[in-house]
């Protein structure tokens, strides 16, 4: 599953939670403090929300942030495609996350 992939697989996970919710994407990108704008781009795969984005979603929605990256949400989606989109999703945060740790590291190790 490539980048993608992922972005739209997650960005139907957020659509389905939302409509489980009744929620409009007015009312999620208010709970949010996110754009309606920005939300509608997350849900159909064209952008990915940073961590703090992340977790404001999840908090708007009243899920953990893991039920974000959960494709049983979707009937669209495989189950079998739920592990991957979760690795993916891991390797990807995992690099980043190493990336800002080394970055932070030569800062303050000089």
């Amino acid at each position: 599953m490539g980048g993608k992939e992922v972005k739209l697989a997650f960005g139907k996970n957020i659509k389905s939670l939302r409509a489980q919710r009744q929620f409009s994407q007015a009312d999620l990108a208010e709970r949010a403090d996110i754009s309606i704008t920005f939300l509608s781009n997350i849900e159909r795969g064209l952008k990915f929300p940073k961590a703090e984005t992340l977790y404001q979603i999840a908090v708007g929605l009243g899920v953990e942030i893991y039920e974000l990256f959960i494709t049983g949400h979707v009937t669209t989606v495989a189950p079998k495609n739920n592990k991957k989109l979760v690795d993916c999703i891991s390797k990807d945060m995992s690099n980043k996350v190493n990336k800002a740790m080394e970055s932070v590291f030569k800062k303050y190790s000089k």
